[in-house]
């Protein structure tokens, strides 16, 4: 009996996903989630208005980042490949955005949405793999709890070492979370 001639990579299957489906490969093993929740999609368009028009715009605010609604960042070429909610870039260390859907530059900044059926997932496989990829500043945004935790990598030599805890806020309080620390942050307003 002939060997299987080809067998499909976990990036083949995720690209193979049916549409309403997302996919990411995260520590080598591919994971699936349903497209966002109604609250869930709506507090990451309401972030990214808040935080787009001052940094990605620069409409009252400093400008400089690129902030984009799930991207597929491959911190590893077709192999380790994570779909966050939102993240960000330093426009002088990523000057455009990719052509294509796979972007290469490692965020400056993550946030990720937190919902009953992605909060494991996110605080224990994805948070420890933003660090180990090096990403500078992560979110974790709860809509169900109204609350906003903001994390700063913290390095020991070159290496990462964890996460740091800077904030963590919620309800009807303003903030000014790092890197955005220039933008007074109406919580309230990312309720839905």
């Amino acid at each position: 009996m002939p060997a299987l001639a080809c067998q499909l990579t976990p990036y083949d299957q995720l690209e193979a996903l049916p549409e309403g489906l997302t996919g990411e490969i995260l520590n080598g093993q591919l994971h699936t989630q349903p497209r966002p929740s109604g609250r869930h999609g709506r507090a990451s368009v309401l972030l990214d208005r808040a935080l787009g028009r001052s940094y990605d715009d620069g409409d009252a605010g400093p400008g400089g980042w690129w902030i984009l609604i799930e991207p597929e960042v491959h911190f590893i070429r077709d192999t380790e490949v994570a779909v966050p909610d939102l993240a960000g870039w330093r426009r002088q260390r990523m000057p455009q955005i990719p052509d294509g859907h796979r972007f290469e530059v490692v965020p400056d900044w993550v946030c990720e949405i937190l919902s009953p059926s992605t909060e494991s997932k996110d605080r224990n496989i994805k948070m420890p793999l933003y660090a180990h990829y090096g990403v500078p500043h992560a979110w974790l945004l709860d809509p169900r709890q109204r609350r906003l935790e903001a994390y700063a990598l913290e390095t020991q030599g070159q290496q990462p070492s964890g996460w740091r805890l800077l904030l963590e806020a919620g309800g009807t309080e303003c903030v000014q979370a790092p890197p955005f620390s220039e933008l007074a942050l109406e919580l309230d307003a990312l309720w839905v």
